[in-house]
């Protein structure tokens, strides 16, 4: 017989912390694979107000903020921002002003899939989008978050006590 993906609501709510998102995609478990539980997060995603992405993104720290916690979304987010463990204190600054001129600007945390990007990249990233409209940077934004539940989602189901029946 072959391994069902079974996750967990509260499993679900470390890969996006939006609650509807989280409630859809639990709503259709078990799913066959991994394919299938992407798939309805898609979907879930897709159909997210813009009042959900940004419950999503209250839970994202900004780029270049090491988050202490102990729990599972607090170490996924570490190990993705791995990119900014050799920056340069300059670079650190810019990133923090960065970030700063940023939420002014949108009123919301820079959302980046930061796995494999150095920290001048997500700096240069984040200097880019900073010339964005809101209407694109949403858009923006959407495709960043998106990236990062897939991410977050394999590792979900990969874990033994989260997902496989």
């Amino acid at each position: 017989m072959r391994e069902r993906l079974d996750v967990t609501e509260g499993g679900l709510l470390a890969c996006c912390a939006s609650r509807r998102w989280a409630a859809e995609v639990a709503a259709g478990r078990p799913y066959a694979d991994l394919a299938g539980l992407r798939a309805a997060s898609a979907k879930a995603l897709a159909g997210l107000d813009w009042a959900d992405v940004e419950e999503a993104l209250s839970a994202h720290p900004r780029i270049g903020d090491r988050i202490k916690d102990a729990g599972r979304e607090a170490a996924w987010s570490r190990g993705e921002q791995s990119g900014m463990d050799a920056a340069a204190a300059e670079l650190r600054t810019a990133l923090v002003e960065g970030n700063r001129a940023y939420e002014d600007r949108f009123g919301h945390v820079f959302l980046i899939c930061a796995t494999g990007l150095s920290a001048a990249e997500m700096l240069a990233a984040l200097r880019d989008r900073l010339g964005n409209d809101a209407e694109a940077e949403r858009a923006v934004v959407r495709t960043e978050l998106a990236k990062i539940v897939d991410l977050r989602l394999a590792k979900l189901a990969a874990e033994p006590r989260e997902g496989k029946r």
